[in-house]
């Protein structure tokens, strides 16, 4: 093909709302770039020195294909937060999950359908604490000619959520893992990259979001935080939430949203108020006795004909601990169900499961501010251990002694979940897998615990979306809580927040085969083991079956 005849293409497919491409081309550089926040310096690892990363576009039914360059010291891998990869798991990105790294001065591209899905996505490094920096918004629009469930607004506007640190996050994460003890919070919180106006560093400004009276706007919004759950809101202005984690909702009006981290909410707003200039608030929720980083980072709403030196219109942000504000947020949530996008919900189970999420301390000699221990995390009582070769590779050419398939499916040892701790808080350390046959329909219930302290765990399932169809405070009661299931209508996900002291109830299809992370968005508690991962058989045939691995697959 003549080289400015790919150029045309290339440039048309970067234009999603002019034409149809069946094939999206990217290249994403990974590079440093020295980056000024809160008036200090630093340099940081960025996608083609942008914070946050270029937004990738397609629509439904395209293939996209990234190609990744590491410029950096670091190894790199990039996941497509929320994308099923069906039978394309080599895709997905997390490191030493579905591949190896790429590591410096290599690369790799990521090649992969987007089909039945449509709306906002996130894409993040998979590996160490990258993904501080290392992220970007994926907007899937749908199929050429399909409208929206709801009317088509005035325009479409991605807005990022994330944490910033003065410090290098490498630094944060390991001078942790040192010491045994809990890693430094962020600085700030930043909107589209910007902290806003801060105190005591006035010269930097925030996020500015344009409108016009009497026009409604999309706000695509992602929270791409390492590792707190933040609260949304705009001074003046109600939010109509239209979709959650790239699944249609059935419309309904809030002043605020919660959002963990790997979630995404689209929300319609429309510029109501006439004129002027509004605060636009994210916050932290946190709502057991865990240090957050408290900063609310702002941004503004601002009418088109408002001078700049007008006055701000302010709003106070829910309260950290404001646990109401984010449960009426979260039991508003229901699938839109309509005919064109059904719920379809397992109403027959094949693997009731029980997991439950939370701390736990075992020994560390060398951990001296730890006193010999360290604090660590787990799934049923099992604290994963990465391995050093890729499990899919593992998995798909039958090497032994990477990992074992006798994750448990229920707790080992039954006690008052979200009561008195057990006798032991140590935890078991291993490479376990739970084995799915193809197809097969799953019920599992994620339980938090009260060891050290309860809290709210975002859980991302790679590979699937799932249906939350239940959810309480306390203990799981498997006699009484299923029958207040919501089996028809209930929200589909891919990341859901187990409650503080609490429980959350999923349901799932394993129509994807391959090897499927599960772990807690919290970056925090990946790091100190709260993932396991789940492998899906092949079925009948070579459309129900993992497709062999591309050429260019890294080595480990």
């Amino acid at each position: 093909m003549e080289s400015w005849i790919r150029v045309v293409i290339l440039v048309a497919c970067m234009l999603p709302m002019l034409v149809e491409c069946r094939v999206r081309h990217y290249k994403f550089d990974v590079v440093m770039k020295n980056t000024s926040r809160l008036c200090s310096h630093k340099p940081i690892v960025t996608v083609n020195g942008q914070f946050p990363g270029p937004t990738l576009y397609a629509r439904e039914g395209d293939t996209v294909l990234v190609k990744v360059d590491n410029h950096v010291k670091y190894n790199v891998s990039i996941h497509w937060h929320g994308i099923r990869q069906l039978r394309t798991g080599w895709a997905d990105g997390p490191a030493y999950i579905t591949q190896c790294p790429i590591p410096t001065g290599q690369s790799y591209v990521y090649n992969f359908t987007i089909t039945g899905q449509r709306g906002t996505l996130l894409w993040h490094a998979h590996i160490l604490w990258l993904r501080a920096t290392v992220h970007g918004a994926i907007v899937v629009l749908p199929k050429l000619g399909v409208p929206y469930p709801f009317p088509t607004p005035h325009k479409e506007v991605v807005v990022i959520l994330a944490e910033w640190w003065k410090s290098d996050t490498e630094a944060v994460i390991n001078e942790a893992l040192k010491s045994g003890l809990a890693p430094n919070v962020s600085d700030a919180h930043t909107i589209n990259g910007h902290p806003g106006p801060i105190s005591n560093c006035s010269s930097q400004g925030g996020f500015k979001l344009s409108v016009e009276s009497g026009k409604s706007y999309m706000l695509r919004i992602i929270n791409a935080a390492l590792n707190e759950e933040l609260f949304f809101k705009i001074a003046g202005h109600k939010l109509t939430v239209v979709e959650v984690d790239a699944t249609y909702v059935k419309p309904f009006k809030i002043d605020s949203i919660v959002i963990g981290p790997g979630q995404t909410t689209n929300v319609i707003v429309t510029a109501d108020q006439g004129s002027g200039k509004y605060m636009v608030a994210a916050s932290p929720f946190m709502d057991s006795p865990i240090t957050v980083d408290n900063m609310t980072a702002t941004a503004t709403l601002h009418y088109s004909g408002t001078l700049t030196s007008a006055q701000t219109t302010l709003t106070t942000p829910p309260a950290q601990n404001a646990t109401p504000v984010a449960n009426n947020f979260i039991n508003s949530l229901k699938s839109l169900n309509s005919k064109k996008y059904p719920a379809k919900v397992p109403q027959k189970i094949d693997h009731s499961l029980f997991f439950t999420v939370g701390l736990g301390i075992n020994p560390c000699p060398t951990c001296k501010a730890g006193n010999g221990s360290r604090v660590v995390a787990g799934i049923n009582n099992v604290t994963f251990v990465m391995p050093t070769t890729a499990l899919l590779q593992a998995h798909y050419f039958n090497k032994k002694g990477v990992f074992t398939t006798d994750f448990p499916g229920n707790p080992p040892s039954v006690f008052n979940y979200t009561g008195a701790p057990p006798k032991s808080l140590a935890t078991t350390n291993g490479t376990k897998l739970y084995r799915l046959s193809y197809n097969s329909t799953v019920q599992l219930v994620l339980q938090d615990t009260g060891i050290i302290s309860p809290e709210n765990h975002p859980i991302h399932l790679h590979g699937f979306n799932f249906f939350v169809v239940g959810r309480g405070v306390g203990n799981f009661n498997p006699k009484q809580d299923p029958k207040n299931f919501n089996l028809v209508d209930p929200v589909e996900r891919n990341t859901v927040g187990v409650p503080s002291g609490g429980w959350t109830a999923i349901r799932f299809q394993a129509d994807n085969p391959g090897v499927w992370f599960m772990h807690c968005h919290l970056e925090v508690h990946t790091t100190w083991g709260l993932k396991m991962a789940f492998l899906v058989n092949n079925g009948k045939g070579p459309n129900e079956s993992l497709i062999p691995p591309p050429s260019d697959l890294p080595k480990c």
